[in-house]
């Protein structure tokens, strides 16, 4: 929304037919029209009239809104301006310390495919090394989006709450060794469309 108003401020006429960023098609049709002295939105047979002050304010209250960043007690979730989604360590400001998704859904959709109970080391398996598998099950735990509750700190496990439990497995017992055909299968799996950053 933020470029919407963004690219109206500056264009006579503008439709869109595709929100930003989403890849949704709104539910009604949006138009807005900018004049030497106001900028109009209209939408749902409603119209807003706006100052351009006005209009400059709604822009940068919507830019925070959708770039907004949330601090856990050991993470944070950022959601970008480019529609991507940061998981960091609180605190902390280094590339080693953050996981970049594409997008929220992204690890939404990483998380729905984790079996109903799962350890970081299962995490791993996706392709994240080190403490950033650490800290993504903790950001799973402490962000209300998922519902699923820390079992254990050592080794890290948790167990997911409701409805989403079903997952995939992704070994049928984590003290048996997979074999590398098996693993390989399961990462396919888990694997998100993400990027590291």
């Amino acid at each position: 929304m933020t470029r919407l108003v963004e690219k109206f401020s500056s264009t006579p006429e503008y439709r869109r037919d595709v929100l930003p960023g989403s890849g949704q098609r709104p539910t009604s049709e949006l138009t807005v029209t900018a004049d030497a002295d106001a900028v109009t939105v209209a939408f749902d047979g409603g119209q807003l009239r706006l100052t351009r002050e006005q209009a400059d304010d709604l822009r940068q209250a919507l830019g925070e809104a959708l770039t907004q960043r949330r601090e856990f007690l050991r993470t944070a979730g950022e959601h970008r301006e480019d529609g991507s989604y940061v998981v960091s360590r609180r605190g902390a400001n280094s590339a080693g310390h953050r996981k970049v998704f594409d997008s929220f859904e992204n690890l939404q959709r990483l998380y729905r495919r984790l079996p109903a109970e799962f350890t970081a080391e299962t995490v791993g398996r996706t392709g994240l090394t080190g403490g950033r598998r650490h800290m993504l099950v903790w950001h799973l735990v402490e962000h209300p989006a998922f519902d699923c509750e820390l079992v254990s700190r050592q080794p890290l496990t948790v167990r997911k709450t409701s409805a989403s439990a079903g997952g995939s497995d992704v070994a049928s017992s984590d003290t048996e060794p997979a074999s590398s055909d098996h693993v390989s299968a399961t990462t396919r799996d888990l694997e998100p469309e993400v990027s590291d950053a």
